[in-house]
């Protein structure tokens, strides 16, 4: 057991990632039932929801709720992707050299990954630049 961990003790951070990004997702799809919920008791009554509540189900996550302007929020998005395309791209090279150099001997592991993180920074390079694409 102990050579099995020696040998993929890499694979605990994009294991992490994973079970970060599915909390993270799974705390966003509680505040948007919560949120729904709360609209259906409003509809039930007869009474218009406040615009505020409206609001909340617009935003693209629960962190975005404190940005009243909405012209502030596509700059931030594009902010957001040019440090996705820096990010990934940074990664890319990192896995690249310890894939060349056989870094840990895992080399062909380090190559998939760093094909991964290229294909992920040119992913967000496509959509900053044309304000469409995947939304990472």
């Amino acid at each position: 057991m102990e050579d099995l961990f020696r040998s993929y003790w890499w694979l605990i951070f994009p294991l992490s990632w994973f079970v970060y990004g599915g909390f993270q997702s799974w705390l966003s799809y509680r505040a948007n039932r919560d949120t729904l919920d709360l609209l259906k008791s409003y509809a039930a009554s007869g009474r218009e929801p406040p615009p505020e509540l409206l609001a909340r189900l617009n935003k693209r996550s629960n962190y975005d709720l404190d940005d009243d302007c909405d012209n502030a929020r596509p700059r931030h998005r594009r902010e957001r992707g040019w440090y996705h395309v820096v990010l990934f791209g940074v990664l890319c090279l990192g896995f690249t050299y310890a894939a060349t150099s056989d870094l840990y001997e895992a080399g062909p592991a380090f190559l998939i990954v760093a094909f991964v993180m290229g294909a992920l920074s040119l992913a967000s390079l496509v959509s900053v630049l044309t304000g469409r694409g995947p939304k990472i």
